[in-house]
């Protein structure tokens, strides 16, 4: 770090849960102190960040709180004035609305900028709904892919599906991704109709939740499996081998 900004506060990148999981469960007890040090925070949505600061500190004050709201609302140019606290010193925290900040959030932005500032980043551990499907999918955890959402028209995205399987295969590579929680029984309906019966795909759902489901099954498989995907939380995977 250059000498002219050693006085600089840090950026922490604080993991927010993925639902109403205790945070003892899915926390370590580094990141409550953090929070108890941090008054100036970086959110997408700050009823939910004050929320989740309560939940992790119930004594932390939260008249003293500054927060700066970064969503699909946020305009460019304010993102450099949010790492203003940092310039003066102070640390700062960035939290996602659910899992790790800058992984599918527009927190990469923010990121981006402190690295350009020359503001130390510091991530803290906590769950990410990708990497935990990924490890619980028994697919390629060597090499994989993070697509987000793929397209909304049926027939775009049927296309998109069979040229990822293609690819799934070329490569021996695990495609990941979400969807909007409504659409996630048509979007697996879909998954099931344009794979090759036996191209796999991996479930989670509610993940580090009491009702958390994971499965791993064939495309022919799964027509005969019921589960109940509305409005639940959820990862997709598929992989087709060799």
């Amino acid at each position: 770090m250059s000498s002219n900004h050693k006085n600089y506060g840090k950026l922490y990148l604080i993991p927010v849960g993925l639902g109403d999981s205790s945070p003892d469960k899915v926390f370590p007890p580094l990141n409550q102190k953090i929070i108890e040090g941090i008054d100036d925070f970086i959110v997408e949505n700050e009823k939910s960040a004050r929320r989740f600061i309560k939940q992790i500190l119930p004594e932390k004050s939260q008249q003293g709180l500054r927060l700066s709201g970064l969503n699909k609302f946020t305009e460019a140019s304010e993102l450099p004035g949010f790492l203003d606290a940092a310039k003066e010193g102070k640390n700062v925290g960035l939290l996602s609305e659910a899992g790790c900040p800058g992984v599918a959030d527009p927190g990469a932005e923010i990121v981006k900028l402190a690295h350009r500032f020359n503001i130390q980043v510091v991530p803290l551990i906590g769950p990410s709904s990708i990497l935990l499907a990924m490890m619980s999918s028994g697919m390629n955890g060597q090499s994989f892919t993070f697509h987000g959402y793929l397209p909304i028209d049926k027939k775009e995205r049927k296309h998109e599906i069979k040229q990822l399987e293609r690819i799934s295969l070329e490569k021996n590579q695990a495609q990941i991704f979400i969807e909007t929680p409504y659409r996630n029984m048509k979007f697996l309906e879909d998954l099931i109709q344009s794979l090759h019966p036996a191209t796999r795909i991996c479930v989670a759902c509610d993940l580090t939740l009491e009702t958390e489901f994971i499965k791993t099954a064939t495309a022919s498989e799964w027509k005969n499996i019921k589960t109940d995907l509305h409005k639940r939380p959820a990862i997709f995977i598929i992989q087709k081998d060799i």
